[in-house]
């Protein structure tokens, strides 16, 4: 006899209630995706030098026109509450202190991967496609390549190319700003 298991699925707002309840805390580092709280990977130097890197050199390229968030909750739907590693947000005079930043204040969302790799490509970034995200970065440390997704439908991104090491790629919602892939990989 086969046993199905059940999963019992959540909404951001009760993933809200367990946070104001001290279920889950601070220490705890999950993100909500489809209603599954998940435990995310530990997040290692290189991982951690290439956020710096993109936070100081988007910063400096883009200076006032975005709002910048490091792994801050952005709630794409009622089921999914994820903590991307870079987003750049509309600016607004509250600093999204009232609501977590939703797809239509998002122009980027980058993702740095080294183990998580085949995670965020098969989970996250097809959340983000059905989400509406207008464009996602996954930088991938190992492989040193920045893979682009632009044109997003609810079956997945209809434009997706591969930048590496001396090619320059720019945000859609900022064309006038070129990067190259070696500064954003820190070479």
């Amino acid at each position: 006899m086969t046993v199905q298991l059940l999963r019992r699925k959540f909404t951001v707002e009760q993933y809200h209630k367990m946070i104001e309840s001290g279920i889950l805390t601070a220490d705890d580092r999950v993100e909500l995706i489809r209603g599954e709280i998940i435990e995310m990977s530990p997040i290692g130097t290189k991982h951690a030098a290439c956020v710096k890197c993109l936070n100081k050199l988007l910063s400096t390229k883009l200076r006032d026109r975005v709002l910048i968030a490091i792994q801050d909750p952005v709630e794409l739907d009622n089921n999914s509450q994820p903590q991307p590693d870079v987003a750049l947000l509309k600016p607004r005079d509250d600093f999204y202190a009232t609501a977590h930043p939703q797809p239509q204040d998002i122009f980027l969302l980058i993702e740095v991967a080294d183990s998580t790799i085949e995670y965020d490509r098969e989970q996250k970034i097809p959340l983000y496609a059905q989400a509406n995200i207008i464009e996602v970065w996954l930088v991938d440390i190992n492989e040193q390549i920045i893979e682009v997704y632009q044109q997003p439908t609810p079956a997945g991104y209809q434009i997706v190319q591969k930048f590496t090491s001396g090619q320059n790629l720019s945000i859609t919602a900022f064309p006038d700003v070129n990067i190259t892939v070696n500064e954003i990989l820190g070479h």
